[in-house]
């Protein structure tokens, strides 16, 4: 188990700990001027932009679904919809993506969602020996293997960034 922080009592922290899954927290100062969280969270972290991932919900023919891509490339809407069995994707209206998460833009973490959403992973995670992704909160990120992304989502991964 990774290094417990009182900044990390978030639901996506309290999902990684039930699943046993090995996790660091790691927090910086946000500046809500910030042109794009995700650069904002490498640049702070010092870590490879490649390396960390945010997560996106897509309207997919109707259904909300995840989308996790490094945050240096934007998400292929074709693919991920192709990657998830579907014909459209768009990206889901603000309010209904924090709605179905529970989090806010920028905040939005691919585990402890109110609900399990369908979600895909661009498979450059597997080049990494972990990832960065939010932790629940602006500021906070959590750093895991790409397997246990995966597996605790139950994505598939595709070639979804560009």
């Amino acid at each position: 188990m990774g290094t417990k922080n009182k900044g990390d009592a978030t639901p996506a922290f309290a999902a990684l700990r039930r699943a046993g899954v090995d996790v660091i927290a790691h927090s910086y100062e946000h500046d809500p001027g910030s042109a794009s969280y995700g650069l904002e969270a490498a640049a702070a972290l010092g870590v490879a932009a490649g390396r960390v991932f945010k997560t996106l919900v897509v309207d997919l023919d109707g259904e909300l679904c995840v989308a996790v891509v490094p945050v240096e490339h934007s998400l292929d809407l074709k693919a991920a919809a192709s990657a998830l069995g579907g014909k459209r994707a768009q990206l889901a209206d603000p309010a209904a993506a924090q709605r179905a998460t529970g989090y806010v833009l920028g905040g939005i973490s691919p585990f402890g969602q109110r609900k399990a959403l369908r979600t895909v992973v661009d498979e450059t995670v597997q080049e990494w020996p972990t990832v960065f992704v939010s932790g629940g909160r602006r500021g906070l990120e959590a750093e895991v293997s790409p397997a246990d992304l995966v597996r605790l989502t139950r994505a598939v991964t595709a070639p979804i960034a560009r």
